[in-house]
């Protein structure tokens, strides 16, 4: 058995000025004021659309995350219906081949500690289910039959893609203190490096990074 760390990946290449720079050409379709677009007016006026709370004007620029989670955190991902998924398929994918290494992989729980007791009780379970999944398909059990028994540790590759409004709503319900700990976890790394990666967009959304 495998244990992993979840991760995210922004997949698609673009420039973050750009983006806004799209953003701004749209948004101002609205008010007629395409005139007023200079080298650098669009920070100014995607703040201010996201002030007023006119983020349709956001809906004009999509782009795609691979999330690597366990399955419990892909369920709550996928609660999130204006966006379109590709995931990993336990029907489909047979752990016991090379392919994937002859074992599980599973994601370590930020909320448990290395070497203390609860650690081990969570590893001790997926070192059992790993077991009882292998023994299924030594049975006769397919894949999507033996996935019965496996844990919602379980590593799965998830990819999402949405538009920059939906990509908001997404994080600010994901890194909110409210969320799930592993939820809070991989949005707060999405978060973090989205902040980066495109001006004044994700500024106003505080989460945990």
């Amino acid at each position: 058995m495998k244990v992993i760390k979840p991760s995210v990946e922004i997949m698609d290449v673009f420039d973050g000025m750009d983006v806004i720079r799209k953003l701004e050409l749209c948004g101002r379709v609205c008010y007629k004021s395409e005139d007023k677009i200079t080298d650098d007016s669009a920070y100014k006026f995607v703040e201010n659309i996201i002030k007023r709370g006119h983020e349709s004007a956001l809906e004009h620029f999509s782009f795609t995350v691979k999330f690597i989670c366990d399955r419990g955190v892909s369920h709550e991902i996928v609660r999130h219906r204006i966006a379109s998924y590709s995931q990993e398929s336990t029907r489909y994918c047979n752990y016991s081949k090379d392919d994937f290494g002859s074992e599980i992989t599973v994601i370590e729980p930020c909320f448990l500690v290395p070497g203390t007791k609860g650690y081990k009780l969570w590893e001790r379970a997926c070192l059992v289910a790993e077991q009882m999944y292998f023994k299924m398909l030594d049975w006769g059990c397919t894949p999507e039959e033996a996935r019965a028994v496996l844990p919602n540790s379980l590593k799965t590759e998830l990819v999402m893609t949405a538009n920059i409004r939906e990509w908001r709503h997404f994080l600010k319900l994901r890194t909110s203190p409210a969320a799930h700990p592993q939820m809070r976890e991989v949005a707060g790394l999405l978060l973090k490096e989205l902040k980066v990666k495109i001006p004044v967009v994700f500024d106003d959304i505080e989460g945990v990074v």
